[in-house]
């Protein structure tokens, strides 16, 4: 008999729903007959005791919140009946141990990638064109336009067709008209491109963090080089973003090179100069080939959007061992998302391997929390629209399934944005928890390959590193099929342990950094960058 309710951890007073649930139902739960009292939607929580205004909610083990008003047991949590809660955290209280999984099938496994001079081994090659300031996003987008039509790098999309089609008159049930492809000039490079409104016109602290962010891209080892255009009177100088390349690597092994527009002349002539440039390093980096490496060179960004009520409990969960088995063979997982890592900041306290990083990561938590009270908000308005109808009503709970892509594995190193990471095992990364600025983030700082977990549904990507969707669930994996690559919900319906979950999703990061399978977000070409601006323009 398939169960009706789960409860993640013994210490639980709540459990989810697994199945819609209907007012009347009688179901058996822990040995007891329990009656829902409510309709409740698959995904919600149910109390498994009698709740009083003020008592506090437990799952995965922590305070997600408390209760406002009387909840019966079978009562359903709702966000009229709880409000966020969490515990807060002053200190590390213990040194976490930890049993590391076993790692016999994967401690000689290898992918296939591209290996940079600097040792560093990406899962991509890609040259990439970016401006220092959006004055020059014009120039960008003329280089992109030049550059994807003559390389041919991106096949016509089908929506292009079916506007051909229309154009020519074709009755709208005929089958849409292919256009004739080009073949590709190269084979062995991808050139991408990046726009962004930041560069000038914030504070000055707002440029350095941004010229971190792009000095960590260009460092990343999916980047064979970088074209970089400047105007000339902007905040982000040239001097700023060789500083913060600098302070990544004091010896840069790959081609990088800047053209300012202020010192160029006409734009024709800047142009001309900067595709002749860029095409003959295009041109070297094809001759890249992809050879054996140790998956011990992956860094793998691990993030969550679109969560819904079962991602704490399969996709993240899953995430979370392959996380550790990663961590385990001496690869780098990211954990990011430092608002959504509300109310669990005493298990990762305990988790970091030295008291320096402790006591930073509780600093740095604790000064993005004041930021947001003081702009009017907090981190209890994490929550969207989309997580709450999905049953994740308080962010400690949202916060409580997220923290769980972060497995078991020691902490290693907190790094603050724009921070690149240089140590292998668990490293957390101060970012936004919005989806696309934290998978910028992670990218910037070294991820070489980014897996996404969602319950709702996502189209985020990156313009250099591969993200792969995992659903929490095989409804939206069925009904968004172009955009998940790994389905989870087996593990909802019990026919997949955690563990066995996670392995099947490392074992496809692998297939995916060797570049025999196409991650869904890249076959879609979805690019998507945006920087954190944490300062107030001026």
């Amino acid at each position: 008999m398939i169960s009706k309710l789960i409860k993640v951890h013994p210490s639980d007073n709540v459990a989810v729903a697994l199945v819609d649930l209907y007012t009347g139902d009688s179901l058996q739960f822990e040995g007891k007959t329990l009656l829902v009292l409510d309709d409740c939607k698959a995904k919600h929580k149910i109390s498994l005791v009698d709740l009083a205004p003020g008592d506090s909610i437990y799952m995965y083990g922590v305070l997600v919140g408390k209760a406002l008003s009387q909840i019966p047991v079978g009562g359903v949590l709702t966000t009229q009946n709880v409000k966020h809660e969490a515990n807060s955290v002053s200190q590390k209280t213990e040194t976490t141990s930890w049993t590391a999984p076993d790692i016999t099938k994967w401690k000689d496994r290898t992918f296939m990638g591209y290996h940079r001079e600097d040792g560093q081994v990406g899962t991509a090659n890609v040259w990439l064109f970016f401006p220092l300031v959006f004055c020059e996003n014009r120039n960008i987008e003329l280089l992109k336009d030049v550059f994807e039509k003559e390389l041919s790098f991106h096949k016509a999309s089908r929506q292009r067709q079916l506007l051909r089609n229309l154009i020519q008159g074709v009755p709208e049930d005929t089958a849409v008209v292919e256009i004739e492809e080009e073949q590709a000039i190269f084979d062995n490079i991808e050139v991408k491109f990046i726009t962004h409104q930041g560069g000038c016109g914030g504070i000055r602290q707002d440029a350095v963090a941004l010229s971190k962010l792009l000095a960590g891209y260009v460092n990343n080892p999916n980047v064979a080089g970088a074209t970089v255009l400047s105007l000339g009177c902007q905040n982000l100088q040239i001097d700023i973003f060789k500083n913060a390349l600098a302070g990544i690597t004091s010896d840069v092994k790959k081609p990088v090179l800047i053209y300012e527009q202020q010192a160029e002349g006409t734009v024709d002539a800047m142009l001309a100069r900067i595709i002749k440039d860029s095409f003959e390093g295009i041109k070297k980096a094809n001759g890249i080939q992809r050879k054996p490496a140790s998956i011990a060179k992956l860094k793998m960004g691990l993030e969550c959007g679109g969560s819904d009520g079962f991602s704490g409990i399969s996709a993240n969960p899953a995430l979370g061992y392959a996380s550790d088995l990663l961590a385990a063979v001496g690869g780098s997982p990211i954990l990011s998302e430092f608002p959504e890592l509300c109310g669990v900041e005493q298990e990762l306290v305990n988790r970091c391997v030295n008291d320096e990083d402790a006591s930073r990561f509780m600093q740095l938590m604790k000064a993005y929390e004041k930021s947001a009270i003081d702009a009017g908000s907090g981190f209890d308005m994490n929550p969207s629209p989309g997580n709450i109808k999905d049953g994740l009503i308080t962010d400690a709970m949202k916060s409580a399934g997220a923290a769980k892509k972060g497995g078991t594995s020691p902490i290693q190193a907190i790094l603050d944005y724009g921070e690149y990471v240089t140590k292998p095992g668990l490293n957390l990364l101060c970012t936004p928890g919005n989806d696309v600025e934290s998978t910028t983030a992670m990218v910037g700082s070294g991820a070489t390959v980014v897996v996404f977990t969602t319950g709702l549904g996502t189209p985020t990507g990156n313009p250099i590193a591969p993200v792969l969707k995992v659903a929490s669930n095989s409804t939206l994996a069925r009904r968004m099929p172009d955009i998940i690559d790994i389905d989870s919900g087996g593990v909802i319906r019990g026919e997949k342990t955690i563990e066995e979950m996670g392995e099947e999703i490392l074992e496809y990061v692998i297939q995916v950094a060797s570049g025999a399978i196409e991650s869904k977000a890249d076959i879609l070409g979805q690019d998507d960058f945006i920087p954190w601006k944490r300062g107030v323009s001026l």
